[in-house]
């Protein structure tokens, strides 16, 4: 080999060298500007991670605010006027006079301080001229219509009676007739739907009328008037007419 061959070679085999010297450290740089860059997008990835969480949290905690506003706040019956209202709501959603010491346990208030709203209520219901008045009756607490106005409340219940009874109350009067004296748990029962509504209708029409209370269930027990059989024109429960003819006979009934 001549002395100009071994220096050219020489020359490509430096340049050679050099060439892949400056791709490995290209691909070097490529890789740490990579891992660099894939740093930089992990980073990326976790502050948004951390965001999204920190709304949720965020919405969570508005959410359990929410809750806690839909909350009924509870009255502090402390108060004499709040006491008050409670114990007139009470009476007044009442079909039979309440004892003081039932109200202090319902209220969770000292019997004192009931005694002493009460004097308070009646005592505003007359200040103010109310068509309604407290009074004590059978050791217990109701509201009444004032004595003067029984004109008016008889003229408007008089009116009401000339309509005709719906089919409701006439089935709610028969349970009444044939079942007396019943409870108006039996005869929602009987009649598989609630009757509080048709009940007060009657009582209202003085169809039934209350008959003391239950022995074993304490509820309040309902009997058929003398107007009944008055409108009815029969002189006793004995002259109602037997139910038997109309009862299914008992070889027409399917048993499962």
């Amino acid at each position: 080999m001549s002395e100009s061959e071994a220096t050219n070679m020489a020359a490509t085999t430096t340049a050679t060298a050099t060439a892949a010297s400056i791709d490995d450290e290209r691909e070097v740089g490529h890789e740490e500007n990579g891992h660099e860059q894939g740093e930089g997008q992990s980073e990326q990835a976790d502050l948004v991670v951390d965001s999204v969480n920190a709304d949720v949290r965020e919405e969570g905690n508005d959410s359990v605010e929410v809750e806690a506003s839909t909350e009924v706040p509870k009255l502090d019956l402390s108060e004499p006027h709040l006491l008050m209202a409670a114990i007139e709501a009470i009476l007044f959603v009442s079909d039979a006079p309440v004892a003081a010491v039932q109200l202090a346990s319902a209220l969770d208030q000292p019997e004192d301080g009931v005694t002493a709203a009460l004097a308070a209520i009646g005592a505003n219901l007359a200040e103010r001229g109310s068509g309604l008045e407290l009074r004590a009756a059978a050791g217990g607490w109701r509201l009444y219509t004032r004595a003067d106005l029984h004109g008016c409340v008889e003229t408007f219940l008089l009116e009401g009676q000339q309509s005709k009874l719906s089919q409701a109350a006439l089935e709610t009067l028969a349970v009444v007739a044939y079942r007396q004296p019943v409870t108006r748990s039996r005869i929602s029962a009987i009649r598989g739907v609630n009757v509080d509504g048709v009940v007060r209708t009657l009582l209202n029409r003085g169809l039934i009328v209350e008959a003391g209370t239950d022995s074993e269930t304490g509820g309040g027990l309902y009997r058929t008037s003398e107007l009944f059989l008055e409108r009815m024109g029969l002189n006793d429960l004995s002259e109602l007419p037997s139910l038997a003819p109309l009862l299914p006979e008992l070889d027409t009934i399917e048993v499962d």
